[in-house]
Order: C-alpha cells, then sequence, then structure tokens
C-alpha cells in the first residue's frame, strides 16, 4: 500500500508522529505487506483583511512579531521562532523591519551589502537556511538613519516589494518596537497573516504590550497570542527550582485579559547574550536547552494557528491508494 498525507504546513510539528501512526494502523491491516507513507505539503495562503494591501507572489504567509515597548528580546524571538520553521522543513524569510535600530546582522552574523537582480530586485541575504533583509545590510557605519516618516513608508514598501523573496511559507517581519508610524506603515501594507506580540512580565511592558494588541485589532489583523519572554531563571545547580525575577504570570494575565491565547514562557538563558553577539541563535548553538525547546513549541504553536486561519474549515481528508501485488 502506498499514500500521500498532505500537512496544512510542512513546519507541523507532529509530523512524525502523524508517519509513524498512519504505518502502524496500515500495516495492522489483514493482507497487508508493504506500506509506503509520502508525507507531503500545501501551505495555504491566509486572505488579508484589506483589499488594497500589496501582493507578494509566492508568499504564503506573512507574520508580524511586535512589542509594545524595546528591551523584550522581540528581535531574537523572531529569529529564533524563523529558525524553528525552517528546521521544521518549510521555507522562511526574514524582515527587520526596524529602520533606526537594525539587529539582524549582528544576531545572525550575516553581513554584506544585497545584490540585485536583472531586473533591479534585491536578492535577500541568507542565514541558516532563512532568507534576511534589513537596513543593516545597508548601513556600512555606526551611523545613525535619521530618517522622517515618508522615507521610512517607502523603504518598508521597497523591502516588501521590490525584495526577491520567492517561494516563502513564512515570512516573518519583526517590527520596531511600538505603535509609530513604521510599525503602522507595516500594518497598512503588508497582507498580515497574523500577529504574536512578545512581552516580559513586568507591568510597564504589559502595559505596552496591551497597546500593541489594540492596534493590530484596529487593522484586523489577527492577534494568534502573547509570547512571555525572560519568564523565569532556572540556576544550572537547581534545575527543578524556578526564579521569576519580573513577576509571574503577567503575559498570561493579559492574554486571558484581551481573549487571545498565551502562546508561552521562554525562560532566561544566561549565554543567550553572548549567543547573540556572536550571531549564534540558540536554537541552532544549543538545541536541547530549555530556552530552544521553549521557541520550539512556540513555533509548533503559531504554524497550527496560522493554518486554522488560512481555512473556514477543513476539506474532507484525501487519500490515494495503490495495492502493491
Amino acid at each position: 500500500v502506498a499514500f500521500d498525507i498532505e500537512l496544512t504546513t510542512p513546519a507541523c510539528p507532529v509530523k512524525a508522529e502523524f508517519e509513524r501512526a498512519a504505518y502502524e494502523s496500515v500495516s495492522a491491516l489483514p493482507g497487508v505487506g508493504e506500506v509506503n507513507v509520502t508525507m507531503t505539503s500545501n501551505t495555504r495562503q491566509a486572505a488579508s483583511s484589506i483589499k488594497e494591501k500589496l501582493v507578494l507572489p509566492g508568499v504564503k504567509n506573512i507574520l508580524a512579531v511586535a512589542s509594545g515597548k524595546g528591551g523584550v528580546g522581540k528581535s531574537t524571538t523572531a529569529l529564533n521562532l524563523a529558525l524553528c520553521m525552517r528546521q521544521s522543513g518549510a521555507q522562511v524569510g526574514l524582515l527587520d523591519a526596524d529602520v533606526y535600530g537594525p539587529s539582524l546582522p549582528l544576531i545572525t552574523g550575516v553581513s554584506g551589502r544585497p545584490e540585485t537582480t536583472s531586473n533591479q530586485r534585491i536578492i535577500p541575504l541568507e542565514g541558516y537556511g532563512v532568507k534576511l533583509m534589513s537596513m543593516g545590510f545597508f548601513v556600512t557605519d555606526d551611523s545613525p538613519v535619521i530618517w522622517r516618516g515618508p522615507m521610512v513608508h517607502g523603504l518598508i514598501k521597497q523591502f516588501l516589494t521590490d525584495v526577491a523573496w520567492g517561494e516563502l511559507d513564512y515570512l516573518i517581519i519583526d517590527l520596531p518596537p511600538g505603535t509609530g508610524d513604521a510599525a503602522l506603515t507595516l500594518t497598512q501594507l503588508a497582507p498580515l497573516s497574523g500577529a504574536v506580540i512578545v512581552t516580559t512580565a513586568n507591568d510597564l511592558s504589559l502595559i505596552d504590550a496591551r497597546k500593541g494588541l489594540q492596534m493590530f485589532n484596529k487593522v484586523n489583523v489577527p492577534v494568534l497570542g502573547i509570547i512571555e519572554n525572560m519568564s523565569y531563571f532556572t540556576p544550572p545547580e537547581l534545575p527543578d527550582n524556578k526564579y521569576y525575577l519580573f513577576g509571574r504570570d503577567g503575559g498570561k494575565r493579559v492574554a486571558n485579559e484581551l481573549d487571545v491565547e498565551f502562546l508561552g514562557e521562554v525562560p532566561i538563558d544566561p549565554h543567550m547574550a553572548d549567543y547573540g553577539d556572536r550571531g549564534e541563535p540558540i536554537v541552532v548553538v544549543a538545541p536541547t536547552s530549555t530556552t530552544a525547546n521553549a521557541f520550539n513549541q512556540i513555533s509548533g504553536t503559531v504554524v497550527r494557528r496560522l493554518a486554522m486561519l488560512s481555512v473556514n474549515s477543513p476539506a474532507p481528508a484525501e487519500a490515494n491508494i495503490t495495492w502493491v501485488s
């Protein structure tokens, strides 16, 4: 017996379990000798709520990663989520939309000025299998970017439409912190499939997280949930202890209050800053760490939520079965 199983995303976190369960179930049928299971995927494109938004050919889902304020680890979270999706088999791009403070070159260790195609489209750089674009790739020194709103608007539009992203299952946009011009420009221009909010557990971050969530609600972008970063610290010598340095369950309370999903806690890792400064994401250099496991779990939840949003109701399952004599 040979048959295909088509998943809604190549980054399905339970792909191996599906394959094993299908193989074992069919193998147990009377008269079945050889069983061949082929796992495929068809990432559906989530519909945008506003028809006038830009069209990005080949990009099936666009996910915004946002925070109400800076310093909560949003960019690190966006990068590690992108890498988790890539490691699960999806084609992924990551756009650093923070024009004034781009961090993508540093935290990935990728540098160089992007080249252009014959028709003047920008070719994204690549790191760890993910296509990357950032203002940081075009700035050659430490000089600040001093641009007014209309110039930022034009650059963000160019990053969306003039970059040769190719075929992507997911384009993750690392939004600038807050709800200023750049963030609003992206929510208005990009056909966002959904957004996640990154916060810490302290009250100030939670107040700003509420503002970010309300911004997405006003522009009709689905909020997939809240991620609480730097939730707790576990000393190596006390692996069963959790110390909540910034308060406990703040992200969960806000998620419940605003009726969105709480996607999970990401613990403090004392090596995270060093990894970032060296351009080594934690899910790559420490894939079995508690922090990497948290990112993988959250990534799995996010891709499932995006798959659910892409279809109003699931189509009946189809199977092509060939009997092998």
